[in-house]
């Protein structure tokens, strides 16, 4: 660049860039005193370039136009992204800016603060003390509590409901909630996409709950209308398993799947949102900011365990003494109720700017790239990587994020070339920050995707321990506990593990670590999978123990009665490490997708984790029906593993199959997380907002990686684990 100048000319300064071939006139507003501005940008700019542009001053004090001239300086064209990428990002050059417009803004003037607050209307909150925090927190704690107590509540009385009102197989009925379960978890994706890029994220909740409460009501109709359902007379439990009672028509079946289904489509839209939306009432400039997220995630879940206990307990109490109807009923009106208290703490909340469509901006930097493609770095072409000066983001509602060298493919979205011309398309040059945004995504994909075997565990876990509930005695002194209540141990596990996080887990792990939480969010993740490998291997071990207990006292044939002398408590270590495995697992992910996710997409990055646990209720059922298909054989009477006869069948077999898929998925995950690099040690300008480590470990800690005393961590938060058990 040759020059730049500078006039003012009472309250509006013209700045011109010249640039060979073309100068770009580029207005913006004076705010403050013209001197201070000019100095202002000036130092920005500097900064920015950092020592391509060297800073210059001057003194404006009332005079005409003055022109400040710039030193000539070449832009160094790297011959390839290798070498000392280090000294290459420090030569971030050839930047290129083009005026302003309603994608790009010029000269530092992006979207200003892309994490800023703001009210329901889209302004900027003057006075942040009288909103959010933890006020804020506990309306979105009690309308996730109703959310997951109906899911549960669906979750563990649908399949019954179906065979014994709808009287469907017992075996079509678990594969249809499973796969109602699995859809509805899968496509929270959509609810994420449309939060970041039209809606936000109060508006998404708003309008899916309200969607859920529609669901339910109709389930609730369907429960208690008697044209809604078969005729149940002369209908008995022998005629249930010889399946000779009047089938539901289509269209009954056609209704109670459209209510259900409506049902799963709100719960996709709110799960992605609610834990970001929580979080986002936290001011990420406090210091305190890491300690009250870490919190947060911790009382969110506890809030999602506490609704699943309801569902487990009192909703099942409701069906067995009141029945169907007024079970989802009462669902529905836990909904409405919780809705309400959602909508009286509107006035609290802080909101975060939708920044557009999420996926046209991932296709504008595939598209850019694959344009490119044939483009070389070390091109006479290549003028430098396109990027916004200053700290402000092109993306609404999102931070800057500096350049990286991993998938260096994408970088040539962001290779601005001199054909590109003053205002190229977006589909031929895109940002920086827009071209790491993608590599976010990439990144993260492995870390959700090694949480999908957990998600399989803990489905197999809701069918197949039921089952096994169903031969053991569930007596506590003269109180029998039904069995579909068998499923509240792992919350009340979790329950109990949340409350002793802090005053047990957190100093013995802090003295192996130093980390000031414990532990960082991915070696959480690594202890809720290493525990869940102990959990389904003593799973195995109990049911080769129990199956030859059966066999031994004769009990081969006759599975559906009760073996008085073996209690089914034993199956509360494997619910109780199952529940710790949940609470390492699932809120360190949670914790990890929010704050390592685009600023623009975090209810995409959510979503990662609901999409993992959908996946999981997916592979459940085509695990269990490919073992129904080659592990049986009829013609020769070999029953499967997961026969009917759970004394035939080999659940262990099963469970051993699980452990040996956990141990390997275990060390797929050991290896991708230390490989993967936190974002906030690439990200200077959230860790300057915040003033800690926002973005991952805390200070002093090791930021990049997951840390070479994994290992140790795991197995040692392992023998605390068992030792809590």
């Amino acid at each position: 660049m040759d020059g730049m100048v500078f006039s003012s000319a009472m309250n509006l300064s013209t700045i011109k860039i010249s640039e060979k071939p073309q100068s770009l006139p580029l207005r913006v507003e004076a705010i403050e005193p013209l001197n201070t501005v000019l100095k202002k940008r000036v130092k920005e700019w500097a900064a920015f370039n950092n020592g391509v542009m060297r800073a210059a001053s001057t003194s404006f004090t009332g005079m005409a136009a003055r022109e400040i001239k710039s030193p000539e300086v070449q832009p160094e064209t790297p011959a390839s992204l290798g070498g000392n990428s280090e000294s290459f990002r420090r030569k971030k050059l050839g930047i290129y800016f083009l005026e302003s417009d309603d994608r790009r803004t010029a000269f530092g003037g992006g979207y200003v603060g892309g994490t800023t607050p703001v009210n329901i209307h889209g302004k900027p909150i003057p006075d942040l003390s009288k909103t959010g925090g933890w006020v804020a927190a506990f309306f979105i704690f009690g309308n996730e509590m109703a959310e997951r107590m109906a899911y549960f509540g669906l979750s563990v009385n649908m399949v019954a409901f179906m065979f014994y009102v709808m009287h469907r197989p017992f075996s079509s009925s678990a594969n249809a909630v499973n796969n109602f379960l699995g859809i509805s978890q899968a496509s929270s994706v959509l609810g994420g996409f449309l939060a970041d890029a039209y809606l936000g994220r109060y508006w998404t909740i708003a309008i899916f709950t309200t969607i859920y409460l529609a669901g339910l009501t109709g389930i609730t109709l369907c429960a208690t209308m008697n044209i809604f359902v078969p005729n149940q007379d002369q209908c008995d439990q022998f005629s249930l398993l010889l399946g000779s009672c009047e089938p539901a028509k289509p269209w009954q079946m056609l209704y109670l799947y459209t209510v259900l289904y409506v049902t799963g489509f709100g719960a996709a839209g709110i799960r992605p949102c609610v834990s970001s939306f929580g979080a986002d009432q936290f001011d990420e400039r406090s210091r305190d900011y890491k300690t009250h997220l870490d919190r947060f995630f911790n009382f969110f879940y506890l809030s999602v365990t506490i609704g699943a206990i309801v569902a487990f307990t009192a909703v099942v109490y409701i069906q067995i003494k009141r029945g169907w109807g007024s079970a989802f009923g009462s669902l529905a009106i836990a909904m409405g109720i919780s809705n309400l208290v959602f909508f009286i703490g509107t006035p609290l909340y802080r909101h975060r700017l939708p920044g557009g469509s999420p996926l046209t901006r991932v296709a504008q930097v595939l598209v850019a790239a694959f344009r490119k493609r044939n483009v070389s770095f070390s091109s006479g072409e290549y003028v430098g990587l396109y990027e916004l000066p200053g700290k402000q983001s092109a993306i609404k509602g999102s931070r800057k994020i500096v350049h990286t060298d991993d998938f260096r493919c994408l970088d040539k979205a962001a290779l601005q070339l001199k054909e590109d011309g003053a205002a190229p398309s977006p589909w031929r040059l895109c940002t920086v920050t827009q071209v790491e945004e993608v590599k976010i995504l990439v990144k993260l994909l492995p870390i959700p995707a090694c949480t999908i075997i957990l998600s399989l565990i803990l489905t197999e876990f809701l069918t197949l321990s039921v089952q096994q509930a169903y031969t053991l005695n569930t007596h506590i002194g003269r109180l029998k506990l039904p069995v579909t209540c068998m499923p509240v141990f792992p919350g009340l596990s979790i329950f109990l593990i949340l409350s002793l996080y802090y005053s047990i887990f957190v100093p013995i792990s802090r003295r192996i670590t130093g980390h000031p939480h414990g532990a960082s969010q991915l070696q959480r993740v690594g202890i809720g999978l290493a525990v869940s490998i102990l959990s389904v291997a003593w799973a195995g071990v109990f049911e080769r123990y129990r199956r030859n207990y059966a066999i031994k006292q004769g009990y081969e044939f006759t599975f559906l009665t009760p073996m008085p002398h073996l209690s089914a408590y034993w199956l509360l270590i494997q619910y109780c490490l199952i529940g710790i495995a949940e609470v390492f697992c699932i809120v360190g992910l949670l914790e990890f997708l929010y704050e390592e996710a685009p600023d623009a997409m975090r209810s995409i990055g959510s979503a990662y984790a609901a999409v993992a646990g959908g996946l999981g209720c997916f592979g459940a059922t085509i695990l269990n029906s490919i073992i129904k298909s080659i592990t049986g054989d009829r013609q020769q009477m070999y029953p499967s593993w997961l026969s009917q006869n759970i004394n035939t069948g080999r659940f262990d077999y099963l469970y051993w199959l699980l452990t040996v898929s956990s141990v390997i998925n275990f060390c797929i995950f050991l290896y991708s997380a230390q490989r993967y690099k936190y974002r906030v040690a690439q990200e200077g300008t959230m860790e300057e907002e915040a003033g800690n480590w926002a973005g991952g470990p805390c200070k002093g800690v090791p930021p990049t990686r997951m840390g070479v005393s994994s290992a140790t961590v795991v197995v040692a938060s392992c023998c605390i684990a068992v030792c809590m058990v």
